[in-house]
């Protein structure tokens, strides 16, 4: 898949309080998916910049850059570094997120060669199951039968990700960017996230196994956006750990 990324979880994960009204949302608000028109940008120009906010300017003005187009992403961008940037909708998250299909969710993402070639294919392939009109329970369906058949690729070793961006929006609970952070992508088969020491108290590193998708995706905040600019306001304090 994807970044597999489900903000509520991790912001749990964390220890952030999620307020009420947003897990009230996420539950009810998106029982389907809205027109197509509320999942795309205003202009190509403004999600190709919005796409290389994901990493620093360093990687990102090397980068492949992919835009979603009307049956799918398109390269919008030929790269020279390996690096694939895009912004990916709600579709990313796991099938069974309560925001699937929030139509809200932009996500800023740059995948290193290792995942664009091994957990960036899947993304595209459900984009365009989501474009041809595939229900949530069809595509769930069609995800499992490739497991189940061995024909769903696995993230390669090394595979990550930067979202740095601070213009996203990952979700209704974060209502926002969330934070800074590098993503790294392994089979859950592993050792899902104790291999790593995920998720325990004082650990900086959070990670969430998807339920459907036999992946564990590890989470790690970092200090600074991909612009330079420290990580503060109102969603930086669950950062600090002890």
């Amino acid at each position: 898949m994807p970044s597999r990324i489900t903000v509520l979880a991790v912001l749990a994960a964390l220890g952030a309080p999620i307020p009420a009204t947003a897990q009230g949302a996420a539950r009810a608000a998106y029982p389907i998916m809205a027109p197509l028109a509320h999942y795309t940008m205003s202009s190509q120009a403004e999600e190709e910049a919005l796409a290389r906010s994901a990493a620093p300017a360093s990687i990102a003005r090397d980068a492949e850059i992919m835009t979603l187009g009307e049956h799918g992403y398109i390269s919008a961008a030929h790269g020279a570094n390996g690096f694939v940037c895009m912004v990916q909708r709600s579709w990313a998250n796991g099938v069974k997120a309560d925001e699937f299909w929030n139509p809200r969710l932009r996500g800023p993402i740059c995948f290193n060669a290792a995942s664009a070639r091994s957990v960036l294919p899947a993304y595209l392939e459900r984009t365009r199951w989501v474009l041809e009109g595939a229900t949530r329970a069809e595509i769930e369906r069609r995800v499992r039968a490739a497991v189940a058949a061995g024909r769903y690729t696995l993230p390669e070793t090394g595979s990550m990700a930067f979202m740095l961006s601070k213009g996203g929006y990952l979700g209704d609970a974060a209502a926002g960017p969330w934070h800074p952070h590098l993503m790294f992508f392994q089979p859950t088969r592993a050792g899902g996230p104790n291999s790593w020491g995920a998720n325990r108290d004082g650990a900086p590193l959070l990670a969430s196994s998807d339920p459907v998708e036999p992946v564990t995706t590890f989470f790690i905040p970092v200090a600074k956006w991909s612009d330079g600019t420290p990580d503060v306001g109102p969603n930086a304090k669950p950062m600090h750990m002890q």
